[in-house]
């Protein structure tokens, strides 16, 4: 047992994506903020992953909340429901397009939840989706279908 796994387990989660951005992006100009180059934003990004994930790790281990073993943390159901909705939303984005997909993956990622409320997760799927079209598609102009081909 190890004090506060939840927060030490995301702050490792958060701490090694930062860094792996940080590795990845190392090669891509950055440029200044007047005039950003290709890796000024994700370098911005990872960075504060990786802050956040060193705030994380440090309350994790400081903490004296209520101890949690390891095993406890690790259920088949969120992670298969949250992995499975990435998954399908990838496969499914160039036939359903932006829209649908998000609404899909919305409704899947939902499944996480013992007690989800399908009304709920059909209004967040919706406004999300509509909203997804409205700033990528639409607002910066990414060459992503919008809605079903």
């Amino acid at each position: 047992m190890i004090p506060d796994a939840r927060e030490l387990l995301a702050g490792l989660l958060f701490l090694g994506f930062g860094l792996a951005g940080l590795l990845i992006g190392r090669d891509y100009a950055s440029g200044t903020a007047m005039r950003m180059g290709a890796g000024y934003f994700p370098w911005l990004v990872s960075l504060a992953l990786c802050v956040l994930g060193a705030v994380l790790l440090v309350r994790g281990l400081a903490s004296s909340r209520e101890r949690v073993a390891l095993g406890e943390l690790f259920q088949a159901r969120p992670g298969l429901s949250i992995g499975g909705s990435v998954v399908a939303f990838a496969l499914l984005l160039p036939s359903l397009g932006l829209a649908l997909s998000t609404l899909l993956m919305t409704l899947l990622s939902g499944l996480a939840r013992r007690r989800a409320h399908l009304g709920e997760l059909t209004v967040l799927g919706c406004v999300l989706g509509l909203f997804s079209v409205a700033v990528f598609a639409w607002g910066l102009g990414l060459n992503l279908p919008a809605w079903p081909v």
